[in-house]
């Protein structure tokens, strides 16, 4: 019973509705009870001045609340993001209603203040709904607070390797009759054995056709979050599992093997997807260990035209570095909303944390620059997107798509319509942009999204 409580859906109207409702009603019930207690012992005894006060009390932190959001959304950026008016406004509602609760608790009547906490507690999860609809991340209460649900495993390396059996071609791949009819999702442990950075379990989907006892070589993907993020939001928020396995089932359990390493090391954390001193070796943990691993413990294709890399936001821009340093790897790429090079909190931060006071090894990281630096690119694929509503990612994405064909990689674009920097704009992407991607990868293509 709990675990179906889990898997209520909280982004429907079958709860935002009902949240919304009462939290409207119990707020204005809070407003004009003033008024409606004219007589009796619960009489106030200015009751029009209380009803005034508590309206502005509404103005005054709705006003706190888009402030503090222009302040450190817009002018010291702390989030990355631009908030869109849907966010605003929740946030304005849920300080708006702080502060009448405070006002209420002030004026006195302890059942009115009771109302007052119940009306605060409804309009925060009522804003707190609201915002995770905007941004797409939460489907249910599962998902809010298992951090990673996948069940634990430890993988061996494939049969063929050391064993003298010589691997499965695709080309003469049949399905067996045993073969599972559905992917399998899974955390692993990916050791840090060179960089000796401190990351979080990996999330691996295995195709069916990697289930079986003779699987063949398969390309492979390795996804990227965004920050604050964690490995398994590619999965439970991004669908992309989701999206393969509809990819595998019309095509005799094929689709390429998806590795989710952890680049971030916590969710607060951000490396920037360089090595450094004071954040730790992300680059080399993901292109040194996690490759490694994928090539000693899954049956996958070793040339580049076979691995590819996915990211979102932070993770869009680790996949354009990598993908542009590291050519002879992966030979193709989907950035959703890349920023233009790494960032973490002002440019005189960034250089300080993650580049050792180098203004110049700064500007050198930059994925447009990695492409110049290298200079023209063969059979290399890179599709980008973005959501329509989302400005700032819109410019840094025609900056770095027209880098990117400057150098010679084959190009694609796919908006996001009516999103911007969310997960909505995260599956749109992904259910569109794949295909091309597959098929870069060697697997047949399909025609329109997954």
């Amino acid at each position: 019973m709990l675990h179906d409580l889990l898997r209520i859906p909280i982004t429907g109207r079958d709860v935002l509705v009902p949240v919304d409702v009462a939290a409207l009603v119990l707020t204005a019930w809070v407003v004009v009870a003033p008024l409606l207690h004219r007589t009796g012992r619960r009489r106030h005894r200015h009751p029009v001045r209380a009803v005034l006060v508590r309206l502005a009390a509404l103005a005054v932190g709705a006003g706190i609340g888009l402030v503090a959001v222009w302040w450190t959304g817009d002018v010291l950026d702390l989030f990355g993001v631009s908030f869109t008016p849907v966010t605003r406004m929740w946030i304005a509602f849920a300080c708006a209603g702080v502060l009448l609760l405070v006002v209420v608790l002030v004026q006195g009547g302890w059942t009115l203040r009771v109302v007052a906490v119940a009306a605060a507690a409804c309009v925060a999860l009522a804003a707190g709904l609201g915002v995770n609809v905007d941004f797409g991340f939460y489907k249910n209460v599962e998902q809010a607070i298992a951090t990673n649900p996948y069940p634990t495993r430890t993988l061996v390396a494939p049969a063929h390797h050391g064993s003298g059996t010589n691997p499965v071609d695709l080309a003469d791949w049949h399905a067996p009759a045993d073969m599972p009819r559905e992917g399998e999702t899974i955390s692993v442990t990916i050791p840090g054995t060179v960089s000796h950075f401190h990351a979080r379990k990996a999330v691996v989907w295995l195709p069916p056709a990697a289930r079986t006892a003779h699987p063949p070589q398969l390309p492979v993907l390795v996804a990227l979050s965004g920050q604050p993020g964690q490995p398994a939001d590619m999965f439970q928020t991004g669908d992309l599992g989701r999206y393969l396995e509809h990819y595998a089932a019309t095509h005799h359990g094929l689709a390429p093997i998806v590795v989710a390493p952890d680049q971030l090391g916590a969710p607060e954390r951000n490396p920037m997807c360089v090595d450094s001193r004071r954040l730790g070796r992300s680059a080399t943990y993901v292109m040194t260990d996690t490759v490694g691993w994928i090539r000693q413990h899954l049956p996958v294709e070793s040339s580049p035209n076979a691995w590819g890399v996915v990211g979102f936001s932070e993770g869009a821009t680790c996949a354009m570095q990598f993908s542009a340093a590291h050519p002879d790897v992966f030979g193709s790429a989907l950035a959703i909303s890349s920023e233009l090079g790494p960032r973490n909190g002002s440019v005189q931060q960034t250089i300080a944390l993650g580049f050792g006071g180098s203004a110049a090894a700064y500007r050198a990281a930059a994925p447009s620059a990695i492409m110049a630096a290298h200079g023209h690119y063969t059979d290399h694929l890179t599709v980008f997107g973005y959501g329509q509503d989302d400005a700032p990612y819109h410019a840094s994405t025609d900056a770095l798509r027209t880098a990117a064909e400057r150098a010679g990689m084959q190009t694609a674009l796919v908006v996001s319509p009516g999103s911007a920097h969310d997960w909505n704009t995260v599956r749109y992407v992904l259910a569109h942009g794949l295909p091309a991607v597959i098929a870069h990868l060697g697997l047949p293509a399909v025609q329109g999204s997954l």
